[in-house]
């Protein structure tokens, strides 16, 4: 008789695979989390790393330190480029070349990334925002075109450099949108001798009829209001319709902005593609209700990677509390199944609520009835971030962070690393 532990494999640091490693701790498991990088990042606040407001280790923290008191837990920093179901194996890319690690159980939680709707080539001239690496490319960009617009000498060239424009209406549209039009009439008065930055254009261009479509109408108005108020010009019902590295093209008409932001739109990691079952519009697994792959009990899929439908037919958001949700929960399977246990059949997703930062003081919340938005709705926001970020360090260099940037409006992190044609790095 094998009395070896069940192997259980999980792609993935992020909130799902972290979350459910975590959940494991005590199951007679054996665990590999793998993981291209070697943190966890906490995505909600990444688009302050994107300007200059925090620094990448506020925001992330080895994996292997989370864990280090997990004792059946081993992190491997690796690329997964394939699944085979059928040999129970995920073949692995890695600096020591290519190898083949067997599983008895298979959580895939690689999350999304940017979509650009069959646009590909618009990629280099408009990034988008998943990474630390996308994080610290684009507060070159923005820190950079005001370096470019003070060297101008041509008044069409200094305003395109002046001109940003962020593609996409959602929460990281909104956050990054607001933040940059602070930055502009706040951070950087009085700095410049040839240009004055409050002179900068800031859009936010959305193709919906309206803003954070995700929250009710009145919160959406009231969150436009707020941008408009920061000297953002929202533009709704304005699908773009062509983007290069001089501007974008938008209801017929081309806008010159040389720093074009992607917010648009996600897809799911293409491991998805691998399993051999059936994938939305995204590229996400249609899972069955407990999160396994249909054919394939042992393998799950967690996170933005899964295609999930609550009993409304709603699908289930791609935010980070229902990945750590799902991370949970399929933890709770795989206990389950060692102990011969009964575990209800269906994921049931708590929603917790909605929120999005819009810039200082304002923000909009939506959590059940309740509905706040302006300087209360800014201060839970802040709150539950704060809360939810791992590690007490990185909530004490936030809190310091953020204090020091509301009372100076100055923002900690605005070096510029690294020339025109590569990333900085911290």
């Amino acid at each position: 008789m094998d009395d070896r532990p069940a192997h259980v494999v999980i792609v993935g640091g992020g909130f799902a695979g972290l979350w459910a490693a975590r959940a494991l701790a005590r199951a007679p498991v054996r665990i590999t989390l793998l993981d291209r990088g070697n943190h966890h990042l906490f995505q909600p606040l990444l688009y302050q790393v994107a300007t200059a407001g925090l620094s990448a280790p506020d925001i992330a923290a080895p994996l292997r330190r989370i864990l280090r008191r997990q004792r059946n837990v081993e992190v491997q920093m690796a690329t997964v480029s394939r699944v085979d179901a059928q040999a129970r194996e995920v073949e692995l890319e890695h600096a020591g070349g290519r190898r083949r690690l067997g599983y008895d159980y298979l959580v895939l939680a690689t999350g999304a990334t940017h979509a650009y709707f069959g646009n590909e080539h618009w990629a280099p001239h408009a990034p988008g925002l998943k990474t630390l690496d996308d994080a610290l490319e684009l507060r070159r960009r923005l820190l950079l075109a005001f370096e470019r617009a003070e060297a101008a000498t041509d008044p069409a060239e200094r305003d395109a450099w002046l001109s940003f424009a962020i593609i996409g209406g959602g929460p990281t549209g909104v956050e990054l949108a607001g933040t940059l039009a602070e930055i502009a009439r706040h951070t950087l008065e009085r700095e410049f001798h040839n240009i004055d930055p409050a002179r900068a254009r800031v859009r936010l261009v959305e193709a919906g009829p309206r803003v954070l479509s995700a929250f009710p109408e009145d919160l959406s108005r009231k969150a436009r209001r707020q941008l408009e108020q920061l000297g953002v010009e929202v533009l709704t019902g304005a699908p773009v319709e062509d983007i290069d590295a001089r501007g974008y093209r938008c209801d017929g008409r081309f806008v010159p902005a040389r720093t074009v932001v992607w917010a648009a739109g996600v897809s799911a990691s293409p491991l998805g593609s691998c399993l051999g079952v059936a994938l939305d519009r995204a590229g996400r697994v249609k899972v069955r209700p407990d999160l396994s792959v249909p054919g394939h009990p042992e393998i799950f899929v967690a996170g933005d990677l899964a295609a999930v439908e609550r009993p409304d037919g709603r699908p289930v958001p791609g935010v980070a509390p229902a990945a750590k949700q799902m991370g949970r929960y399929v933890a709770r399977r795989i206990r389950a199944r060692l102990g011969g246990r009964a575990v209800p059949d269906r994921f049931a997703y708590r929603d917790y609520g909605n929120l999005a930062t819009i810039g200082r003081m304002a923000a909009v919340v939506e959590l059940g009835a309740w509905r706040l938005s302006g300087v209360l709705a800014w201060w839970f926001w802040l709150l539950a971030h704060l809360f939810f970020l791992i590690g007490f360090r990185n909530r004490l260099v936030v809190l310091l962070n953020w204090s020091v940037a509301y009372w100076t409006h100055q923002r900690a992190a605005r070096i510029i690393l690294g020339g025109d044609d590569r990333s900085d790095r911290d």
